[in-house]
């Protein structure tokens, strides 16, 4: 057996012991033969790396490669390759932005990172283009700087969706891009450690919320990008971490940043396929997340990425091809089908689902 990191694993590995949560709740049992949608709830637990049997057992899903119909058109667009090469320059601009201000120097100017991440927020993207963007060019090492210009360009959106005004929108934005770096104190020999973490070694991990906290605590910044930075690892339900708070105890900045947090590192590439579906992506915080996040939140959050895809056509888990034509409010990962002269309400469908965006 041997111990893999989550973003090596693939479909028909096996589990050779019990995952648990960081408050000691099982998350999947020993001897589970892994599926995409496993893998997944592990990104969704923040699980960093588990042990797996030497032996892969043969599945379908043992070689799902990437749809290319959906993201390769984009990839291959005029402005997916500027996005791109702005995104990286940008990305570069907040390094060393990020990298002076932990340094010697000591400073950091929000006013300057808002303006440069909002860059790439021109008025030719509309907000779906921009995850669409962002999901496609996703490599399977990410960094923290790149997750964290992901999470404060995704609370820039979420805030508009949920009507903010500008100051508002500003500390989200904020919030998001400052709130992983205290992940700069962790040894990077952690952070990629392929091998199983010691009880030292995740202790040290989990302090990055409060290193995030400490090197903004004294800085002339919103107290909700402090708390943001201490609390988007807690929970609503408080199965999170450091503090173990519950949601009227969590700021709400927090509980946005969390949603970003958590969609971004569902939807990154990983070594068998290309970005994860945004309906799988919908359909776990479905099963998963509503104790653990703010329903007014999740809610607008889910409710909004799934209205971009109305009319897009996508592959059923069957193999049909059809076009979404009504979206249930009931559940969004469910909706209405149109294949052919048929349609085929998919929430009466329970072992039917969408497979990838056309």
């Amino acid at each position: 057996m041997r111990r893999v990191n989550t973003s090596g694993l693939i479909p028909g590995m096996v589990t050779a012991e019990d995952v648990y949560n960081y408050n000691n709740h099982l998350i999947l049992p020993r001897g589970l033969i892994l599926t995409d949608k496993a893998i997944t709830k592990l990104e969704f637990y923040s699980i960093i790396n588990v042990r797996i049997e030497d032996k892969v057992v043969e599945t379908p899903e043992t070689r799902i490669e990437e749809d290319t119909s959906y993201s390769e058109r984009l990839k291959q667009s005029p402005e997916f390759q500027r996005f791109q090469e702005d995104f990286s320059r940008e990305t570069d601009h907040f390094k060393g932005v990020i990298d002076n201000f932990v340094g010697d120097n000591g400073e950091l100017d929000a006013d300057q990172l808002i303006e440069h991440a909002l860059s790439l927020l021109s008025s030719e993207n509309k907000y779906v283009n921009v995850f669409d963007m962002l999901h496609s060019m996703r490599q399977l090492d990410d960094v923290t700087y790149v997750h964290c210009m992901n999470v404060g360009l995704i609370c820039n959106i979420f805030a508009h969706w949920l009507r903010m005004d500008e100051e508002e929108i500003r500390i989200a934005t904020l919030s998001g891009l400052l709130h992983d770096i205290g992940k700069i104190k962790v040894p990077e020999k952690i952070l990629k450690k392929p091998g199983k973490l010691t009880a030292w070694e995740l202790s040290v991990v989990k302090t990055h919320p409060k290193e995030s906290y400490k090197m903004l605590e004294n800085y002339p910044l919103s107290i909700h990008i402090k708390n943001a930075a201490l609390m988007h690892h807690e929970r609503c339900d408080g199965s999170g971490y450091p503090l173990g708070l519950t949601s009227g105890s969590i700021d709400p900045y927090a509980k946005i940043v969390a949603i970003a947090d958590v969609y971004d590192a569902m939807t990154s590439a990983r070594v068998y396929r290309g970005p994860l579906c945004p309906f799988k992506v919908i359909e776990t915080f479905e099963n998963e997340g509503f104790q653990k996040y703010d329903s007014k939140y999740i809610l607008t959050f889910l409710e909004n990425i799934v209205d971009t895809y109305l009319l897009h056509d996508v592959r059923l888990t069957n193999g049909e091809v059809g076009k979404i034509v009504y979206i249930n409010p009931h559940k969004l990962s469910k909706p209405t089908i149109k294949v052919g002269e048929k349609y085929i309400n998919l929430s009466q469908e329970p072992h039917l689902f969408i497979d990838a965006i056309l």
